[in-house]
């Protein structure tokens, strides 16, 4: 059951980050590029995923 547990903990990161760079990049704290937009996507993206499996996952060791 840790494993789990540990990809939610993950995708929650992964969620904060792809909340926080955006947030950074519009108060203008850090520079607006390309690459830190798609990363800012892909953290989103994955921590998404990441969450979803990681939910089925818990789901399922329970029953």
């Amino acid at each position: 059951m840790e494993a789990p547990l540990r990809l939610m903990i993950v995708a929650l990161v992964l969620l904060l980050i792809g909340v926080a760079l955006p947030f950074m990049m519009v108060v203008e704290l850090i520079e607006t590029t390309l690459f830190l937009s798609f990363m800012s996507h892909a953290c989103s993206t994955v921590g998404l995923v990441l969450g979803f499996v990681g939910i089925a996952r818990y789901r399922a060791s329970r029953k």
